[in-house]
């Protein structure tokens, strides 16, 4: 294997530090291959002289599935070569066979950092603060030194939510580009943009639980209260609500309270303790 510090050898020992944890940080290629593989040998130089020039905005991974057969069977590896894209703890992105160098590059370009991306991440540092106007001048900027950069779109969204003009954002956000029609970022404004009309036209949280105390099979006030938990921050309340109305009343609003789970799976990534546990024990009410 070439000597790089942006290639390296991955095995259940270090994966989940390189890759799960490491993904965080910057996309991570993961190369399953073997040795008798004829295309995995082809596609080794390609991916070695990638992982050199593209140097710290991507990490490739080499995982050899005839000494990892456990961890190839875990991500569905049925063919090689197989190339998984691994960002923020999971694949995201997968490509079979040795495809030539400018597929492969075409493949990459959209999931990889790019300079403007450092402005973009100060919007939400921004929007946390309160700093409407910050976070303006701020995609301008960004819009300014990288025009094409798709996560302006998102910004873009993200801006006008907080700016209280939910409306306008999901508007904007029902035109999302077909490119980022998947993105997880994508899913998770859809989830926070429902949650926060329906906080909007709802009850007070206090008022809705004394609703419930008075009434714990009030569904309404379960489903409400469970919007602004999640407007507050407190998912794990929130899901721990939406499940109880599941089991209680699985009719009300056409499945609202499964439906309202799934956004906040969405929400917390897709993964992780609290989506793993909750998403076990949806499916045990369910079935």
């Amino acid at each position: 294997m070439a000597n790089s510090p942006y290639l390296v050898a991955v095995t259940a020992q270090n994966f989940q530090e390189v890759v799960l944890e490491g993904s965080y940080d910057r996309p991570v290629l993961v190369d399953f291959w073997a040795d008798w593989c004829a295309p995995c040998r082809a596609l080794m130089p390609i991916l070695a002289k990638l992982a050199d020039e593209y140097g710290g905005r991507l990490l490739v991974a080499k995982l050899n599935t005839e000494e990892e057969q456990a961890l190839a069977a875990q991500f569905g590896i049925r063919s090689l070569p197989t190339v998984q894209l691994f960002k923020d703890g999971r694949p995201v992105d997968q490509f079979m066979g040795a495809l030539p160098e400018a597929q492969i590059r075409a493949f990459l370009e959209p999931h990889l950092p790019r300079e403007s991306d450092s402005l973009l991440d100060g919007i939400t540092h921004r929007l946390m603060l309160g700093d409407l106007a910050g976070a303006q001048a701020e995609l301008d900027q960004a819009r300014a030194k990288d025009p094409d950069n798709p996560r302006l779109f998102l910004a873009e969204v993200q801006i006008l939510a907080a700016s209280g003009d939910t409306p306008g954002a999901e508007a904007l956000l029902e035109r999302v580009p077909l490119d980022l029609a998947k993105d997880p970022e994508v899913q998770a404004l859809r989830g926070q943009l429902r949650f926060a009309n329906l906080a909007a036209t709802a009850p007070p949280p206090a008022e809705l639980a004394a609703r419930l105390a008075s009434d714990p099979k009030d569904s309404e006030a379960a489903y409400l209260l469970a919007a602004w938990q999640v407007v507050n921050g407190d998912l794990e309340a929130a899901l721990a609500g939406l499940l109880a109305l599941l089991k209680r009343d699985r009719a009300y609003g056409e499945d609202a309270a499964r439906k309202a789970m799934i956004l906040i799976f969405d929400l917390l990534g897709g993964a992780g303790p609290l989506v793993a546990a909750y998403r076990a024990k949806m499916l045990s009410a369910l079935y």
